[in-house]
């Protein structure tokens, strides 16, 4: 199964992607941490990241591998390109987008995080309320990072993977 997060930066994705990825013993592929290495070795990244995050879930998908992609995911390309690794591997694929809708909590989680990455710097409070992020057209799980807790969101994920 390929479990495709969406959400904007400060939302919660990484914090429910890694819990998620503990409860279901899933492989957690994580583009912030692929785009970063690829800068570390002096590449300019647009694309890059999400292309090398498609061939890695593929080859643990095809494995028998549960695979969490954690990003941004802001476009239909983007979001398409993940549906399509999941109907070559043959595996079934639930979107998620996690919101905080609550922009005063949104705020205060991006304006205080502190990166987990070498090298990586997270994203100001304009960069992420100016990012390019495109509406959903299909269905999805939602999950409200501002009102569920961690735990919460990964047992209603969990809730709809078995649903499937």
């Amino acid at each position: 199964m390929l479990i495709i997060f969406s959400g904007l930066s400060g939302v919660g994705k990484t914090s429910i992607a890694r819990a998620l990825a503990t409860a279901a013993g899933a492989v957690h592929l994580r583009i912030d941490s692929i785009e970063q290495a690829l800068r570390g070795c002096g590449w300019t990244v647009e694309g890059e990241g999400y292309a090398v995050a498609y061939a890695v879930a593929e080859d643990n998908l095809r494995l028998g591998r549960i695979v969490i992609a954690d990003s941004v995911n802001p476009w239909p390309l983007t979001r398409d390109a993940w549906r399509a690794v999941a109907t070559r591997a043959g595996v079934r694929a639930i979107e998620i987008e996690i919101v905080c809708p609550d922009t005063e909590i949104h705020r205060r989680r991006v304006e205080s995080r502190v990166s987990d990455i070498p090298g990586h710097t997270v994203p100001s409070w304009r960069e992420v309320i100016e990012r390019d992020y495109r509406p959903w057209d299909r269905d999805r799980l939602i999950i409200d990072g501002a009102t569920l807790d961690v735990q919460q969101s990964v047992q209603a994920i969990i809730a709809a993977m078995r649903g499937l």
